[in-house]
């Protein structure tokens, strides 16, 4: 027994398995960076949307929304993109709101395409704790680069994803190319097989 009284005989001993510890998704799934209430007080998107771009992890800022890194990702480059606004469903955003919205999805695109090269995206909102929104309260849309092969056995087995980039290194990279993709269509650097 060790000093917490817990037996960890077996830890280190070789076997047939193999370990992928990942303790940092343990804060996620106990709730511990969830909001107290669904004020914007508490909102993880409206603090991040106000303080430093690195610690918040904030790609880019519009002048309606900005886009932020996913703290807990399904990818390498998982994307989200939220107005500044405290609004929840996207029926009540206005026009300014969801035309950038959608302009910085697209851009975010292009840019996860420069970086990384995946080979499709998910893109999605989740409205309402019902539909999937780990953050209700604040609308965002996920912009998730995806590739050939990157779905494995470890989310159906082991109820774990493997990402093999740290945030730090995504947001850098990100960040830098933001600049050099052109919003408009056909212009920029696209390297998606449809681009002319």
């Amino acid at each position: 027994m060790s000093e917490t009284g817990a037996d960890d005989r077996a830890v280190g001993v070789p076997d047939a398995f193999q370990r992928l510890w990942t303790p940092h998704r343990m804060v996620y799934i106990g709730g511990e960076n969830k909001p107290a209430d669904d004020s914007a007080e508490q909102c993880p998107f409206c603090l991040g949307g106000e303080s430093d771009d690195e610690a918040a992890l904030v790609v880019h800022r519009g002048e309606h929304a900005f886009v932020v890194l996913n703290l807990y990702p399904y990818s390498p480059g998982h994307l989200l993109v939220c107005p500044y606004r405290h609004v929840s469903d996207w029926t009540e955003v206005t026009d300014a709101e969801r035309d950038e919205t959608s302009r910085l999805t697209q851009t975010a695109m292009r840019t996860v395409r420069r970086v990384s090269a995946p080979h499709g995206f998910n893109l999605g909102m989740n409205q309402g704790a019902v539909a999937g929104a780990g953050i209700a309260a604040h609308l965002h849309a996920h912009v998730v680069p995806r590739w050939a092969g990157d779905a494995n056995f470890l989310p159906v087995v082991g109820r774990t994803k493997a990402v093999p980039q740290l945030l730090g290194d995504t947001w850098r990279l990100l960040r830098s190319a933001w600049g050099d993709i052109d919003p408009r269509p056909g212009r920029g650097d696209d390297p998606s097989p449809d681009a002319t």
